[in-house]
């Protein structure tokens, strides 16, 4: 099964080329069930994409190929894919997350007028994105990136007419260009200094020196930014929040399976590459994962304290993405420890997160598209699914047991604790443990308003629960919910997902899962139970207002509610600076560039005018003054030979004959004695 791995991509690449070329005609023969040409594409990936990860849990070696594409300064490009632990998990995630969002979505974009135009783009941004995990070099992996960019760009922008989509699309492909443009520099410097582009010789160039650890860590630093700007990590997260544009199932699949994924997974990959520069300072006396580790604690929290405040329930599940991706770089940067901590949450959250934002959709169905949760209330008693399945993904997200985010996230919480020991990175700890009561507040807040109490506005009193074909896979999605964090529990063959993940390389050799802490779990137990049981007494039992702390934490109440005004600085700054940029640069295209070239044009069209003027002075002029005088010449003399006199012009006859009967009789001798004339 390993050896027809190549085949996964083609599945969707199949069905979006048979939708693009051939979707119209389709759609009027098929109707809507045009849509499961997408879903039948999705599907067919997860028997062979179980099949690999069986073979791989079973002791099967990795497995990898390349076929030899160009030749560039010297060097072979291929076009390779590999197969280990690492990518097998995440094809098995996208294969089934991706096939309950298609399926999801042909219900809920019933009737859509760009029906078929959607499912193309979807079965592309998948398969793309499975290209990208069994990318085995920088090559494909770079196409495979720039691929689900523009997929997330299409999708976002999907509904184009309407003037915020159109916008959401381009500060998404502006803002993530900016860290693709360090991650392609990143691919450079690897073409230069590493003997190869494939994944696995640039790590065994580090290892035994002949790339130095130095340039190692500032390559990983560059694609680093990559991943800032496709994961959404701050300060490039502002993009992600309005993603939300696009319709729902979009966001599901970009903030679980596909977009936001490819970040983390980017960074998981090249982890070797982060480990072999630990010793080289490369930022602020920081190594490069030391940088990724900040980076993800900084943005943990921001979007965790903003999702707080945030009304519009897709927004609020937008900022939880960024939060979570947060916690995973946090675990990622964790070295050794926080590796499998943090691509066990990877794959956990793509679950809950899908679930959730496709419970949102199931919402949104029923109330109309609308998103403001002030506006819902009571749709538990007429959404009974939806409200539960909701819940489940809420729990696991806020990190209840026996939720799977309290497996996955508590690992990456005890991974600090860990390393904080030796390190002094208790600050991590904390971070995180504090990011977990704001988790729940803010699921809390956002489940009791809509599911709990009495409706409040007339679409939410005759709202109803979602058709079949949408409410199959939200009860898929929250089995995995529930029970997928077992795998990575020291209860099920000591931590089974560490175990097999920790086979793939060898530095993870001899690695130990963080096992399993009663402190630690403990602690953010009772947080995420007090951030529910603080949103329940707010907005279920109403015991006090929510107006009481507003006004109590005003100023973290504003910050948060403006989103700590990030849109607004770089509004200002970004924004404002690159267009009074352009007006300077159009000014001195005006002024300096066309008034050079217009003075060029001026001199010269007054020089050439002098110069003709001179030219019809001196020579017109000249030559006709000259033509005149001759004239006036030759009419003097025809005038003298105009005597009237008959003698005279006899006498001019004569000579005229006399001279004409001379030519010819020295013109005879010529030609009769064949010498020349004497002059």
């Amino acid at each position: 099964m390993k050896e027809l791995v190549w085949i996964i991509p083609l599945f969707p690449f199949a069905a979006c080329a048979v939708l693009m070329f051939f979707g119209a005609g389709l759609k009027r023969r098929m109707g809507e069930g045009v849509a499961w040409i997408a879903v039948v594409g999705i599907a067919a990936t997860l028997p062979f994409s179980l099949g690999v990860l069986t073979e791989l849990v079973l002791g099967a070696p990795s497995y990898s190929c390349a076929a030899p594409w160009a030749v560039l300064a010297g060097r072979t490009l291929e076009v390779g894919f590999q197969v280990d632990a690492l990518s097998a998990v995440m094809l098995v995630m996208v294969s089934i997350v991706a096939t309950c969002i298609m399926v999801f979505s042909a219900g809920y974009m019933h009737g859509d007028d760009g029906y078929q135009r959607f499912f193309a783009y979807m079965s592309l941004f998948c398969g793309s994105m499975f290209l990208l995990v069994l990318a085995s070099n920088f090559l494909v992996l770079y196409v495979a990136w720039e691929l689900v960019g523009l997929c997330s760009y299409l999708l976002i922008g999907f509904w184009f007419y309407k003037p915020e989509a159109a916008r959401a699309a381009t500060k998404a492909f502006v803002v993530t260009r900016i860290g693709d443009l360090f991650f392609a520099i990143g691919v450079f410097l690897l073409f230069i200094y590493a003997p190869g582009l494939r994944f696995e010789e640039t790590f065994a160039a580090i290892r035994t020196g002949t790339m130095s650890a130095s340039i190692a860590g500032i390559a990983a630093l560059l694609l680093f930014g990559g991943a800032v700007g496709k994961s959404a990590q701050f300060p490039l997260h502002v993009w992600l929040p309005d993603a939300m544009e696009g319709p729902t199932p979009v966001s599901a699949l970009i903030h679980a399976a596909t977009m936001v994924a490819a970040g983390v997974y980017m960074v998981a990959r090249l982890s070797p590459m982060y480990w072999a520069s630990l010793d080289q300072a490369i930022v602020f006396g920081l190594p490069a994962l030391s940088v990724v580790a900040c980076i993800g604690l900084i943005t943990a929290l921001m979007a965790a304290l903003i999702g707080v405040t945030q009304n519009d329930i897709k927004r609020v599940l937008a900022y939880s993405t960024i939060s979570q991706l947060g916690y995973m770089m946090v675990g990622l940067g964790m070295g050794l420890a926080g590796f499998v901590a943090g691509v066990f949450h990877l794959i956990t959250h793509a679950f809950f997160k899908a679930l959730l934002f496709l419970g949102s959709g199931s919402v949104m169905h029923a109330m109309q598209e609308e998103l403001d949760m002030g506006k819902m209330g009571g749709l538990g008693r007429k959404m009974p699914v939806t409200q539960w399945t909701f819940w489940a993904g809420t729990l696991a997200l806020a990190g209840i047991f026996p939720f799977a985010g309290f497996f996955s996230k508590d690992e990456i919480i005890l991974a600090t604790w860990h390393v904080g020991q030796a390190e002094g990175r208790w600050v991590f700890f904390v971070g995180l443990e504090i990011g977990v009561f704001l988790t729940a507040l803010y699921m809390g807040r956002l489940c009791f308003n809509v599911f709990s109490g009495s409706p409040r506005t007339e679409v939410a009193e005759h709202a109803h629960e979602s058709p079949a074909v949408m409410l199959w896979p939200l009860r898929i999605l929250a089995v995995f919910a529930v029970f997928l964090g077992w795998i990575g529990s020291p209860w099920v063959m000591s931590n089974l997902f560490h175990r097999f993940l920790a086979g793939m390389r060898p530095e993870l050799e001899g690695t130990h899962a963080v096992g399993f802490n009663w402190t630690v779990a403990g602690a953010s137990t009772a947080l995420a139970a007090g951030g529910l049981l603080l949103a329940a007494a707010m907005y279920y039992w109403r015991v006090f207002s929510p107006e009481v702390l507003k006004k109590v934490l005003w100023p973290l109440y504003a910050a948060s509610k403006r989103k700590f005004w990030f849109d607004e600085l770089y509004g200002y700054t970004v924004v404002a600076g690159t267009v009074l940029l352009s007006k300077l640069m159009a000014a001195f295209d005006v002024l300096v560039i066309d008034g050079i070239v217009n003075a060029i044009g001026w001199g010269t069209r007054v020089l050439v005018a002098q110069l003709i003027r001179w030219f019809d002075l001196i020579v017109i002029d000249g030559a006709i003054n000259v033509m005149a005088f001759l004239t006036g010449l030759v009419g003097e003399a025809g005038a003298r030979l105009q005597s009237g006199k008959v003698q005279d012009y006899v006498a001019g006859l004569a000579i005229f004959a006399a001279t004409i009967a001379a030519a010819a009789v020295l013109a005879a001798l010529w030609w009769r004695l064949g010498t020349p004339l004497p002059w």
